[in-house]
């Protein structure tokens, strides 16, 4: 659901009013939602790797060396 031009006016305005008041709290409710994007980055490639090692070892598996 889309905020009305109103509606983001008034927030807006309720941000601009906590960066002046409290500048450590803004900050913090600031960088939260890259936080978690960084969690899920990080966890993805986390999954990638291990597909990557795993599949890595299976190859390495089925590779006959030549006597």
């Amino acid at each position: 659901m889309a905020l009305s031009m109103e509606e983001e006016r008034i927030l807006t305005e309720i941000a601009s009013q906590l960066g002046q008041e409290d500048p450590a709290l803004a900050g913090r409710l600031a960088g939260f939602g890259r936080l978690r994007r960084r969690r899920r980055i990080r966890s993805i490639a986390a999954v990638v790797v291990a597909i990557l090692v795993i599949a890595s070892l299976v190859g390495a598996a089925f590779v006959t060396i030549p006597t």
